[in-house]
């Protein structure tokens, strides 16, 4: 049987709503660069999204527009707190799509020890995508030996 390219205890994974600016825009950038899909849009009495859902390969993300009170957007804060992690067929694929409609690479697809094949891509809007292609299952025993091996534990 094939190593899934996607992991089944990730597949139900806890949603993020991530908030941004124009996030109008933004749902245009991600049908772009992540092939992503919009599943539904509301949009606020003043204009903007109050809230969206779109899925990239399955992986369901909500997004809107910050408000100046309890959300902020990366771009606002001078960083983001969080990676979205999304785990997709063809990494290599979905980060050539990616930069090619405005995404800066952070880190090119490379295999890695803990058994997936993974970018770092950041968005226009400031948020950081980890897109990972799984490779193999590894047992805890396994991934602990492979962590201490390449120097990963702080």
């Amino acid at each position: 049987m094939a190593t899934p390219t996607i992991p089944e205890n990730y597949r139900t994974a806890v949603v993020a709503h991530i908030m941004l600016d124009a996030a109008a825009d933004a749902i245009d950038f991600y049908k772009r660069a992540f092939g992503a899909e919009e599943l539904f849009r509301i949009d606020g009495e003043g204009g903007g999204v109050l809230h969206a859902e779109i899925s990239v390969q399955g992986s369901t993300l909500m997004l809107g527009d910050a408000d100046s009170g309890f959300f902020g957007a990366p771009k606002a804060l001078g960083g983001t707190t969080v990676a979205l992690h999304v785990f997709v067929h063809d990494v290599d694929a979905l980060t050539r799509r990616a930069v090619e409609a405005g995404a800066e690479l952070v880190r090119p697809p490379a295999d890695q020890f803990h058994g997936d094949r993974t970018s770092i891509v950041k968005d226009p809007f400031g948020h950081v995508w980890v897109l990972l292609t799984h490779l193999e299952d590894l047992s805890l025993d396994e991934l602990t030996r492979r962590v201490r091996e390449h120097g990963a534990v702080r």
